[in-house]
């Protein structure tokens, strides 16, 4: 593949809740006035991508050194640069933050693997000269190239020189190209699974060159500090790879306010791979004609009254007992099942042996191994498989269930175990992605469905 003439750079933070995310988007809101931005984001997030989905009309990819390997990270890249002018990355944690006590899954391994330099938020508050201390450390810890810094919840014009000076005084070359007053208002409502989806929220500042993001990061940052960083970089060159079949075959993706977490680069492979997707609502559209049924993740329990009246769950169920293929992630295990529980006990599709109930903390949160102990829609028995989980909910299951997943790292439904199935369909908490594990096997059950 010819390498591409786009900039990039990625925006960390020392930690969570630095700023990274107002940056990052506010640099997206302002950038698309005249370039055409591609934004990223470092991890399995589902939620944030969909604001930089909303920013600039492109769809966000995430960077998961994890679950996508080195290869993944390059090639998803590379696809999704194409045609922009520069490419934005949101990190994920702090800069270093990773698996265990490793750099994988960190934004400073995806900064690596990319080559890509770095803009480092850093939140000021209460704090001068331990700023440089910090800086200091970070720019000496690995060998990231940290080429921006910007200063967030800064005080008054003589806190921000306090820190530059302390900065030059301890010989850190690296400049500060921003400085951001403390802003209440600009905030997301957040919920038990993270931010709320870009399309539920009421939030006219993110839209493009408009409002007061694109304000508020023009007046305290210098965006052309910030193109000549992004200049100073040059992508890698990657052979891409191709599906080694193509499958005639229609796959119907249920998308809409109750699934909703889903990775774009699923739907780039299912089209390269021959499919045609055809989205539809459990909520309120009949089941379409279709040889699969790809089920993501989301907040069926927010809408576990709809989706239990809605015929559509009967016409899904019968689909499943005629031998449909049917593979779900996450939320889609709570409505594949036969029940769930949130403020009363809802019937769902009952497909798989087991019901479900909504908790009021964390049941697992973290990155996920799994090997296949049997043959699944998704993959044949001996698939090493990695991915995510993220949720608030308990499953029950019966005692004859059969799952194909024996988990090396991460909970499960029970005792390590996930990948629960019945007829043709196969479900659990763990949500992966393509790079991991390719849809082949997937579409090649959908079509010998759909011939038969």
């Amino acid at each position: 593949m010819p390498v591409t003439k786009t900039k990039a750079l990625i925006i960390a933070g020392t930690g969570s809740g630095v700023g990274k995310t107002t940056v990052a988007m506010g640099l997206m809101t302002t950038l698309c006035k005249k370039y055409k931005v591609q934004p990223f984001k470092v991890g399995p997030d589902f939620i944030d991508p969909t604001y930089h989905t909303r920013i600039c009309g492109r769809p966000s990819r995430n960077l998961d050194s994890f679950i996508m390997g080195e290869r993944g990270v390059l090639e998803t890249f590379a696809r999704a640069s194409q045609g922009a002018d520069i490419c934005i990355i949101e990190g994920v944690m702090g800069l270093f933050d990773g698996l265990d006590n490793t750099e994988v899954a960190s934004t400073a391994h995806v900064a690596k693997i990319l080559n890509i330099p770095v803009i480092l938020v850093i939140n000021t508050h209460g704090a001068s000269r331990s700023i440089a201390a910090i800086v200091k450390g970070f720019s000496e810890f690995d060998s990231v190239n940290i080429a921006g810094i910007i200063l967030n919840n800064a005080g008054s014009d003589r806190h921000v020189g306090l820190i530059k000076d302390s900065l030059k005084s301890a010989g850190i070359k690296i400049p500060v190209i921003g400085a951001l007053p403390k802003n209440p208002e600009l905030s997301i409502p957040s919920r038990h699974l993270g931010l709320h989806m870009a399309g539920e929220t009421n939030t006219p500042y993110l839209n493009t060159g408009t409002g007061k993001l694109s304000d508020f990061i023009e007046n305290h940052i210098d965006t052309e500090s910030v193109k000549t960083i992004a200049s100073n970089f040059t992508a890698p060159d990657v052979e891409l790879d191709e599906p080694l079949e193509r499958f005639d075959v229609k796959i119907g993706i249920a998308y809409d306010s109750a699934f909703c977490f889903y990775y774009e680069d699923s739907f780039d492979e299912l089209r390269r791979s021959g499919a045609e997707l055809i989205f539809f609502s459990p909520m309120t559209d009949r089941l379409p004609l279709v040889g699969g049924i790809y089920i993501g993740g989301g907040y069926p329990e927010l809408f576990a009254k709809e989706l239990s009246a809605s015929q559509t769950r009967h016409e899904i169920k019968k689909a499943a007992e005629d031998g449909m293929p049917i593979y779900g992630e996450c939320g889609a295990l709570l409505y594949l099942n036969e029940s769930l529980r949130t403020d009363r006990t809802y019937k769902m599709a009952g497909i798989l042996p087991a019901s479900s109930r909504m908790t009021d903390r964390i049941a697992a949160l973290g990155y996920t191994e799994a090997l296949a102990v049997a043959d699944s829609p998704v993959a044949k028995k001996g698939k090493v498989i990695k991915g995510h989980e993220f949720h608030y909910s308990v499953t029950e299951c019966d005692k004859d269930a059969r799952f194909v997943y024996k988990l090396r790292r991460g909970k499960g439904i029970t005792e390590c175990k996930d990948g629960l199935m019945e007829h043709n369909t196969m479900a659990g908490y763990m949500h992966t992605h393509p790079a991991s594990v390719s849809f082949g096997e997937f579409l090649r059950c959908c079509s010998k469905y759909s011939t038969r």
